[in-house]
């Protein structure tokens, strides 16, 4: 099993709206490293799902549930791709980016090292600790 974090900015697509859809195609990525990790992804993987932009906060457990496949809102004929994603829970307590920044466990995450990147994979180790922090 592979463990991944998704970023999406609440105001264009919340947690609570993707748990009232009950999953989504992780559809506009058109970063080169975030699209390879998208084609990483395998059903049963775990991902965060981070709010970024304003709540800047991990607040939720999400599932692959199925791999990459075309993005259906790329032109046809492009490499873009997409997975779908289902909710599993919400975290007890959101975990903030300052409790990820203070955390020395999660000095080389990611999120704290390529900041822009709206996809990228975790150490099993990382998420361990993110859900211990939002226990």
């Amino acid at each position: 099993m592979n463990y991944w974090l998704v970023k999406s900015e609440p105001a264009a697509y919340s947690w609570d709206t993707f748990v009232r859809d009950n999953g989504t195609d992780w559809t506009g990525v058109r970063n080169f490293q975030a699209r390879n990790f998208l084609q990483q992804m395998q059903p049963g993987d775990l991902v965060l799902y981070y709010h970024s932009v304003t709540d800047k906060q991990v607040v939720g457990i999400a599932e692959v549930a199925a791999p990459a496949a075309p993005d259906a809102t790329a032109e046809a004929g492009s490499t873009w791709v997409a997975v779908h994603l289902k909710p599993q829970q919400p975290l007890a307590r959101p975990v903030s980016l300052a409790q990820i920044k203070q955390d020395a466990r999660l000095s080389q995450i990611g999120l704290l090292r390529q900041s822009r990147l709206s996809v990228m994979a975790l150490k099993p180790e990382e998420f361990d600790v993110l859900l211990e922090l939002g226990s």
